[in-house]
């Protein structure tokens, strides 16, 4: 493929691009590293599109895409597809009215039922928990395929909760726990995957044209759609039960370097293959 045509990268940010402290310039031990800059430098030098897709709020979001020069991303947890600017909702009907989408949920229960569910293995990921307009973000170690069980079995069976990896910050209550990831509760039609899907529609982008990084199981359902999907070696490191879900797809691919610096090998190792 000509780097002429067009053609796009889906990016995740924390635990992909972003190193410790959600970190453009650190990788994941803390060290000065400009590897995530020169990713995004090679994509635009090449004319790629450089999809960001978060769980992140909007304007986080927004923002870096900004500074990367992007006009489309993808907003909390594939709730939303932002296109040139314009909101693309896959919510399912779940929409901002009188009251958020965050509001609505809350006033569902789900949220409580969870909480009381897992004592001492969920709870909500402040700060970062607090202003969201969409999803609830937790921070803690449980199933979440066995969550989706228990939200079905209460009659929240619209919603679903997405592991969106390892997160670094964790409460007293939460101390015991090996590890602490982070996860989202969200309308169960939204997803990555879906935005990554409807943003290469509204392109006209065929598989072959396009290719995302991530490391989380949320990012690597994205590989459904894509020509290749690319893992940081952190994603196996930090959950090497994701091996198991490769399987499902033949396009996964596995950099050798962590972080920014894996983002910066996937990105290289793509672009030469396609010339």
């Amino acid at each position: 493929m000509s780097l002429r045509e067009a053609w796009a990268c889906y990016l995740d940010l924390d635990g992909t691009l972003l190193g410790r402290g959600a970190s453009l310039l650190h990788d994941g031990e803390g060290s000065i590293s400009l590897l995530g800059v020169r990713a995004i430098e090679a994509l635009l030098r090449a004319g790629v599109e450089v999809v960001l897709m978060s769980g992140r709020r909007r304007g986080a979001v927004a923002e870096d895409a900004r500074l990367f020069g992007q006009t489309s991303f993808i907003y909390e947890a594939g709730c939303v597809l932002v296109l040139d600017s314009e909101e693309q909702w896959l919510t399912d009907g779940l929409l901002p009215g009188e009251r958020s989408v965050h509001e609505q949920i809350a006033a569902s229960g789900a949220p409580a039922l969870l909480l009381d569910a897992y004592p001492g293995r969920l709870e909500y990921h402040e700060p970062w928990a607090a202003g969201r307009e969409i999803s609830h973000l937790f921070r803690g170690l449980v199933d979440a395929g066995e969550a989706d069980e228990l939200l079905r079995a209460g009659g929240h069976g619209g919603l679903r909760l997405v592991d969106n990896g390892v997160v670094h910050r964790r409460s007293p209550a939460l101390a015991g726990l090996p590890q602490v990831r982070g996860y989202h509760l969200i309308p169960a039609a939204a997803s990555k995957a879906s935005a990554v899907a409807l943003h290469m529609r509204a392109r006209d982008l065929q598989r072959e044209a396009t290719f995302a990084i991530g490391d989380s199981r949320e990012d690597l359902a994205t590989a459904a759609h894509v020509g290749t999907f690319w893992l940081v070696a952190n994603a196996l490191e930090n959950d090497p039960t994701l091996r198991e879900a490769l399987g499902a797809y033949g396009n996964v691919r596995i950099a050798e370097a962590a972080h920014g610096g894996g983002v910066y090998e996937a990105v290289i190792t793509t672009l030469a293959e396609r010339r």
